[in-house]
């Protein structure tokens, strides 16, 4: 996938900024690349999960976190480290589209001067099509999908949060598969090589299950989420799960365009193992992202100092 520089140009910069920086901030992990304010790359970082339903503080602290691990991982050589002041922040989050959450994270801006925010659904879109028409569905930890039209309209569905809504996630498969497990253990279904592989990673007693449970977010259910895909050949639950899971993406595609007339790309872990399930008129619509999330965080600022 090929990274082109982002549309920030010298001109509308304010001389202060000496960086720019790309945030794409998921339920599981966040992650940050670093450039010079010409678009050159210097080094990226990751950190743990920063979506907004996980909390405010633990956002903006594995926001610093992976800005920080990016900067080690630059050579600056001379120029100075990147801070407050002369970084300039884009951030793809997910969790924006919730008001009191947004307004939240905005306010406890550490003191970046020159924020740009949105949903990482978006960014995802700007960086998938570079700001040209097209359809996304993203399954990761959560599910959601956006699309932009000609006509400059942008239309979306899902991404109501775990655990009421992102079905065909990585956190609902593994929510799943450990309800299949409790059922197993009570006697209510029969083991099955999904069960038995559940036990594995989060007991392996129905004790330590139950502790596992208590403790766990969408981050540690969404782990589990890999063990569906490896039993679906042995397992009928587990293969049913992932038939559920195509057929939320086809729903999530026809809802934000029920035309079918936009390319679709595909985004996320999740996304990326099901796509080749999708049924042949979805896959036949298939493109290559252009480039990535954090691409578009990237040209979220672009857009906010070109407006």
């Amino acid at each position: 996938m090929t990274q082109p520089p982002p549309m920030v140009t010298r001109t509308n910069l304010p001389a202060h900024i000496h960086y720019l920086v790309g945030v794409d901030g998921g339920g599981s992990s966040t992650r940050a690349r670093l450039t010079l304010r010409d678009g050159t790359l210097l080094g990226e970082g990751k950190a743990g999960a920063s979506g907004l339903m996980q909390g405010i503080p633990q956002a903006w602290q594995n926001i610093t976190l992976a800005i920080e691990r990016a900067a080690q991982a630059s050579t600056l050589g001379e120029q100075p480290l990147p801070d407050l002041h002369n970084c300039a922040l884009g951030i793809g989050i997910a969790g924006y589209n919730h008001t009191g959450w947004r307004s939240a994270f905005l306010a406890a801006n550490p003191g970046y001067a020159h924020l740009a925010a949105d949903s990482d659904v978006f960014t995802a879109l700007l960086g998938a099509y570079q700001g040209q028409p097209g359809a996304l569905v993203i399954a990761g930890t959560g599910t959601v999908a956006q699309a932009q039209h000609a006509d400059g309209r942008r239309s979306g569905a899902g991404g109501w949060g775990f655990p009421s809504g992102d079905e065909g996630g990585g956190a609902v498969l593994g929510l799943r598969a450990v309800n299949r497990t409790q059922q197993a253990l009570d006697g209510r279904c029969p083991p099955s090589p999904l069960t038995h592989a559940v036990l594995q990673a989060a007991g392996p007693s129905a004790e330590a299950l139950l502790v596992w449970c208590c403790a766990a977010g969408q981050a540690e259910f969404a782990t589990l989420a890999p063990l569906v895909f490896d039993c679906a050949a042995q397992d009928t639950f587990a293969a049913q799960l992932l038939d559920e899971a195509v057929h939320t993406l086809e729903r999530l595609a026809l809802s934000v365009d029920p035309a079918g007339q936009l390319p679709l790309a595909i985004w996320g872990s999740v996304g990326q193992r099901l796509a080749p399930r999708l049924p042949a008129y979805l896959h036949a619509r298939l493109v290559q992202p252009q480039a990535d999330a954090l691409q578009g965080a990237l040209q979220l600022l672009a857009m906010h100092f070109a407006s």
